[in-house]
């Protein structure tokens, strides 16, 4: 009897195994190939400076940026694809190329989804919680609010050049925000929907 409740317990585990495996194997062919969409929100780490490790959102020119890499072409890449670029353009700031680990943890949403949604606001940059912020209808947010709900600036962030980029039938407003001193536009600025509020990196000696 005991045998046979072993052998048992052995044939359970082994099958166990065998669809944990078949299941990991799938996701992860799955997840290789994968082509990053506009829209979609990336996690990525850089493991010899966790300092680094942030969320990007991928905008709708299909890029996105991070600190000491600039601005990368995202948009019909694999997440591979994205790691391998991300390591070559930050390995000038290491001693050896690092190691970069990039994840989709956000989807972009289809044109129904969004239609159901309040009105968005997008962050970009250097604030911690980069991504879409959903407006009520009812409800007011300035530029400084919308900054304060994303989290706030890096440490990387360049709060002298900040842009709002406001969509128009001309094509693209874009107007600037000095939180250093106040100038430019002013930081009660209400947001409108489809703006874009980008916080780009400080330069060297900024």
């Amino acid at each position: 009897m005991k045998t046979l409740f072993s052998r048992a317990v052995q044939t359970f585990s082994l099958v166990a195994a065998t669809l944990i495996l078949s299941f990991g194997l799938s996701a992860g062919k799955a997840d290789a190939q994968y082509r990053v969409q506009t829209g979609d929100q990336l996690s990525v780490e850089v493991l010899e400076d966790p300092s680094l490790n942030r969320n990007v959102l991928v905008l709708p020119d299909g890029t996105i940026s991070f600190p000491f890499a600039g601005t990368i072409q995202a948009a019909g890449r694999s997440v591979r694809s994205i790691e391998s670029l991300l390591s070559r353009s930050l390995a000038e700031n290491f001693a050896t190329e690092p190691n970069v680990f990039v994840n989709v943890v956000g989807l972009v949403q289809s044109a129904d989804e969004l239609a159901a949604q309040p009105y968005g606001i997008f962050l970009m940059g250097e604030v911690n919680n980069p991504g879409r912020l959903n407006i009520n209808d009812d409800e007011d947010i300035t530029l400084l609010q919308a900054i304060a709900q994303a989290g706030g600036f890096t440490r990387f962030a360049a709060t002298k050049r900040i842009e709002l980029r406001r969509p128009s039938a001309n094509g693209e407003q874009i107007f600037t925000f000095n939180y250093k001193k106040g100038t430019g536009i002013s930081g009660a600025t209400l947001l409108k929907s489809g703006d874009v509020v980008n916080v780009p990196e400080r330069r060297l000696f900024e």
